[in-house]
């Protein structure tokens, strides 16, 4: 079953992530370890995409490893 937008949107949030609001539904995430940015498009009762899914959790093991990285 895939996890709902505003699931996406929580993991990134809580991972340290903020939004930048887009056109229309979409909403660009950036984080300041983070080299890019994830975009995320749908209504947060909708269903992530597969891919959507896999940006969110790649863009966030980054994330974390860069901080297990530093002193």
């Amino acid at each position: 079953m895939p996890k709902k937008i505003r699931e996406l949107k929580s993991m990134l949030k809580k991972a340290g992530f903020y939004d930048k609001s887009g056109k229309g539904s979409h909403t660009k995430w950036l984080h300041p370890q983070y080299m890019g940015r994830v975009t995320l498009f749908g209504k947060d009762g909708s269903d992530a995409k597969p891919y959507q899914e896999r940006e969110v959790a790649e863009a966030i093991r980054i994330v974390m490893q860069q901080g297990d990285e530093k002193p």
